[in-house]
């Protein structure tokens, strides 16, 4: 079973394994487009296309940030119309270095299936290793037979983070760039700063030059440089999408326990009655 990552020549060698259904996550915020387009001009032979919006998030009230949780029960017959079952491994994908395939993963282990992992270099890596590429777009079996057990446990929400600026019961680890942390250059959310006492750790640090994770033994220094235990940091970002990729990159390193605020800070800045900071 992989429950991280998996390299471009294990996949390979999977690729058309029954057992396995591989997801194409590839998006973009600016270009919503973009993953379907990427999809139909060549993905990994057989694998699924998730539409971000819609598989990958719930509904949006205003209030819950730009990428809500999708409900438990939503995503779980998602994976059942791809023909998931609890004995399925599960592979998702992106562009590499990127954020998407992350999301993917979280949502898969949230539900409660731990056989899930993230391409490690995502399609530019199995595209620069000469793999196979394909436009055909296989039906959706529709067969799955996989039954949720959530891990609600593995979530905090915006009440419990508005308590920890009294308690201290735990520290935010917030996934944006840095600029967008200090409140500079912001051009998606409406206010710009961050959770007052939040840590930051750009997603893209988790990444060498090449596109893959780092090695983990590399990502344990860095993050046990914050000087926080696993269980009591959140991972937050601006909607509760790259946040996934600190927390896999901690999984990963085998620094586990950590725990994500899927609302993240667009769901914080939709009351203004919390606090907000900025530098």
């Amino acid at each position: 079973m992989h429950r991280t990552l998996v390299s471009v020549d294990e996949l390979a060698a999977r690729v058309n394994d029954p057992l396995w259904v591989v997801v194409d996550c590839r998006h973009s915020l600016q270009d919503p487009q973009l993953g379907p387009r990427s999809y139909a001009q060549g993905h990994i032979p057989g694998a699924f296309f998730a539409a971000v919006e819609d598989d990958l998030a719930g509904k949006k009230t205003g209030t819950n940030g730009r990428h809500p949780m999708p409900e438990i029960e939503h995503f779980a017959a998602f994976l059942r119309d791809l023909g998931v079952t609890e004995k399925t491994q599960i592979v998702a994908y992106d562009a590499g270095a990127d954020m998407f395939a992350a999301r993917m993963w979280f949502l898969c282990r949230h539900a409660g299936h731990e056989a899930v992992a993230v391409l490690d270099g995502g399609f530019a890596a199995w595209s620069a290793a000469g793999k196979p590429v394909s436009t055909h777009v296989p039906a959706r079996p529709g067969t799955g037979t996989f039954e949720p057990n959530p891990r609600r446990e593995l979530t905090v929400d915006a009440a419990a983070v508005l308590a920890s600026l009294e308690d201290r019961a735990f520290s935010v680890l917030d996934a944006r760039a840095a600029d967008r942390f200090a409140g500079q250059n912001e051009t998606i959310d409406p206010v710009a700063g961050h959770i007052p006492g939040a840590l930051n750790r750009p997603f893209k640090q988790n990444f060498d030059a090449r596109g893959f994770f780092k090695p983990p033994a590399q990502l344990r220094d860095e993050f046990t440089q914050f000087g926080v235990h696993p269980k009591r940091l959140v991972h937050q970002c601006g909607s509760g999408v790259s946040a996934a990729v600190n927390y896999l990159a901690m999984e990963h390193a085998g620094v586990e326990g950590s725990r994500i605020y899927p609302g993240s800070w667009s769901e914080w800045i939709a009351d203004p009655a919390r606090p907000v900071a900025t530098g």
